[in-house]
């Protein structure tokens, strides 16, 4: 996962200064590269309707975006995501906390609409639109005492009678961001994120007509950047 993480590090800090290179002062559209802090739940019920009780979980998020301006003020702003989403539960066994970690890998492609006013000598903005996510990977983190062990999760749409017996989601994703910051004047910006996961991340299991599950990623949380 490092040297993953270190390749697209490397990668985004390539484009960034390529599309510098190429940006001119009369095309008014501007490239940003961001980074930050989630904090991540699964909400909504579990497969006898009753409300799922997790608990907040942890990751990050790296990525890059295009502003492009379409009347003085907004912007469409596309972009690409690599997100870690996700979240934990506690219980006490024999005397023993045991935590399961639900981490959920997601490359996603948010499409916001931004206003962007002048305040101070940076600008104040505000931003909100739908974004696609698809899960690349992803595992459930059992730890107890001295313990620890990693199931991988696999993902479909449907789980047939005849499947193994595993963790399964749903890879695709959809939602709604609503995001607001201040961006200086020399380009770096921070930003406050809110996530709401419109699309249920549960499979269909066929060996369960009446499953009345639904699970929805939410979440928050913040980022600094910097646009060229």
């Amino acid at each position: 996962m490092k040297k993953q993480l270190f390749s697209l590090i490397m990668i985004l800090m390539l484009s960034a200064t390529l599309t510098n290179a190429q940006r001119t002062e009369n095309t008014g559209m501007s490239f940003g590269i961001l980074g930050g802090i989630n904090f991540q739940n699964l909400n909504g019920d579990d497969m006898f309707g009753d409300k799922l009780d997790y608990d907040i979980l942890m990751g990050f998020h790296l990525g890059v975006n295009v502003q492009i301006p379409i009347v003085p003020e907004f912007y469409f702003q596309p972009g690409l995501l690599f997100s870690t989403k996700g979240a934990k539960t506690s219980f006490t066994l024999l005397g023993v906390e045991i935590t399961n970690k639900i981490k959920l890998n997601y490359i996603e492609l948010p499409l916001n609409f931004v206003y962007k006013g002048k305040l101070g000598n940076g600008y104040v903005f505000l931003g909100f639109g739908p974004y696609l996510g698809y899960a690349v990977s992803g595992k459930l983190i059992t730890e107890g005492g001295s313990l620890s062990n990693d199931t991988k999760i696999k993902f479909k749409n449907t789980v047939e009678v005849g499947d193994s017996i595993d963790i399964y989601f749903k890879a695709l994703d959809v939602g709604a961001n609503i995001f607001a910051g201040y961006e200086m004047s020399f380009g770096v910006f921070l930003q406050l994120n809110t996530q709401f996961g419109l699309l249920k991340i549960n499979p269909e299991y066929k060996a369960i007509p009446d499953d009345k599950s639904s699970v929805k990623n939410t979440g928050f949380g913040i980022s600094i950047g910097y646009r060229l």
